[in-house]
């Protein structure tokens, strides 16, 4: 055979191979199809990459191949990693039914301190760290002896020792300022508030306690405004504190006694006459497809859809429309609700603008208060109540969270109200003898400032007995004492101040429309900041 394929391949002209060149050169003609018809595999993303623990095989080696133009990264549906500002772990709560009393009492005893010439100030540059040695110190020692943070019997000196750190720390938890041990500009601020300021303080909160008739039991909320803050209550002891966002100084939240009745999930959000007149009509004559953007609906008389695009805005008419936003990622109340009726229509949501979480001052709000890590929330609210699936079932965060994965709005009843108070408290007494002092953001404490109030224009949702104003002590007046408070019959209740304009009422809720198709990872709005009260749609 050898023989006839080398006679004719003389015969042809060609120069003879040697047989093994032949064979070499055959199968590689036979490979080469092969090779051709099995395309290299593609990359795996990186979410399903094999770990180095699973001792992945080397990929076969790859023809090389011309280089080509990476495409776009897509947009990952994922919300980002959450930052929650540090809260303290201390069980004991901000409001119980003997805060009024200690609180009066601590004001009885900070008068006393302030009339004996309070503290020493100490420098307004000085920075401590462990170790540090500055005659700034002995004030520092002295204050802190005064207060409480400090034993009397503790040794004196110059040195920032780790006695003298605790105690600043004990401080620093008592006005609501991270526990770091430093003594820098925001500590250094709180010292030098002076003791009078911090008796103003304490007199004003309890007067504002005065006559309340919020019924504590055994499961009850606290919200207290200045310090941003939401505490679950249970058995007397903080079962969950919470970082929240409320009012700006200008859209201060209100103070509120009411109970939590329901958890909506998938809420949608009906727009306040204020923001409908303040703030959609101007972005609509500039930009007509602003509500379509933000999946906004117009609807007229009968719940009748309006193509927003083709309105005329040139006037303000819109204030007579319903302008209602639909459920989703982007929906300024997120995707829980929590349901409180009262006569300011706030209440406490998620907000799809979670990074201001992450802050020390947290005032953004337009009333409402928006609640980190809500759904965990929500699942301590709806504990006893039956879950979805029948007796015996529960409503925990992964009930919660397949529900709202079904993109329905849904209203749970809880099947027994759980108590909720919005307090506004800047300095206050715990029974363990601690006083707590925060900033007084809407400066409700300073003699002769009118109190604010949310800038609500919508219908009342729920009933709440007024109670009259008891406006705090101004300067030169002596401060009431403990024997000189009794309890008023009705609870106090903000009013707007007097510059404000009448308040319209708002458009008539129409029935619920249909929900649109699920849209687009969660963003930022562009324009309507989550926490403006308003009724659920």
């Amino acid at each position: 055979m050898l023989l006839r394929h080398h006679t004719r391949t003389r015969a042809l002209g060609t120069v003879a191979l040697a047989p093994i060149t032949a064979l070499m050169i055959l199968g590689a003609a036979h490979a080469e199809p092969q090779a051709r018809a099995e395309p290299a595999p593609a990359p795996l993303p990186l979410s399903v990459q094999p770990s180095t623990q699973e001792h992945a095989p080397a990929p076969a080696p790859q023809p090389a191949v011309a280089p080509q133009a990476a495409p776009a990264p897509k947009k990952s549906r994922e919300a980002p990693a959450l930052v929650y500002a540090k809260m303290s772990e201390d069980p004991t709560p901000t409001l119980t039914p003997a805060t009024f009393l200690a609180t009066m009492r601590m004001a009885d005893h900070y008068k006393a301190l302030a009339e004996a010439g309070g503290w020493s100030q100490v420098p307004t540059g000085l920075s401590l760290k462990p170790g540090d040695r500055d005659p700034a110190v002995a004030a520092l020692r002295g204050h802190l002896v005064m207060t409480g943070d400090l034993a009397a019997n503790a040794t004196h000196s110059d040195l920032y020792d780790e006695t003298l750190v605790a105690a600043v720390k004990s401080f620093q938890a008592r006005h609501g300022l991270p526990e770091s041990g430093l003594v820098q500009r925001l500590t250094v601020a709180a010292l030098n508030v002076p003791a009078s300021v911090r008796q103003r303080q304490l007199a004003a909160s309890a007067e504002r306690l005065m006559g309340s008739k919020f019924p504590f039991g055994d499961r009850y909320v606290v919200v207290n405004i200045p310090s941003a803050t939401v505490e679950a209550v249970e058995n007397g002891a903080v079962a969950r504190r919470y970082v929240a966002v409320v009012g700006k100084p200008d859209k201060a939240t209100p103070s509120v006694e009411t109970r939590v009745t329901d958890v909506n999930l998938n809420p949608t959000w009906t727009l306040p006459v204020s923001v409908i007149k303040n703030e959609i009509i101007p972005t609509m004559r500039k930009n007509p497809g602003y509500l379509a953007k933000n999946h906004i609906r117009m609807l007229g008389p009968g719940g009748v859809e309006v193509d927003s695009t083709t309105f005329d805005w040139s006037g303000e008419k819109a204030v007579n429309y319903t302008l209602r936003q639909d459920s989703g990622f982007d929906n300024s109340l997120g995707q829980v609700r929590i349901d409180m009726p009262n006569k300011f229509a706030v209440y406490m949501h998620d907000t799809p603008s979670k990074s201001l979480f992450a802050g020390n001052v947290r005032f953004h709000s337009h009333g409402c208060v928006r609640v980190g890590q809500v759904k965990e929330f929500a699942a301590w609210l709806l504990q006893g109540t039956e879950g979805p699936n029948g007796a015996g079932s529960a409503w925990g965060p992964i009930e919660i969270e397949s529900g709202i994965a079904t993109g329905e709005k849904r209203d749970i009843k809880l099947v027994k109200p759980v108590p909720v108070t919005f307090v506004y408290l800047t300095g206050y007494a715990t029974p363990d003898g601690r006083a707590h002092f925060r900033d007084d953001i809407y400066g409700l404490d300073t003699p002769g400032t009118p109190a604010p109030s949310a800038a609500t224009d919508v219908v009342t949702t729920g009933s709440i007995t007024p109670r009259a104003v008891i406006k705090p002590a101004r300067a030169g007046q002596p401060v009431p004492s403990t024997a000189d408070l009794t309890p008023a019959a009705q609870p106090i209740a903000r009013s707007r101040p007097a510059a404000a304009p009448a308040p319209k009422p708002e458009a008539v809720r129409q029935a619920p429309i249909a929900r649109p198709t699920p849209r687009s990872a969660p963003r930022e709005p562009d324009l309507l900041p989550p926490g403006l009260v308003g009724p659920r749609g």
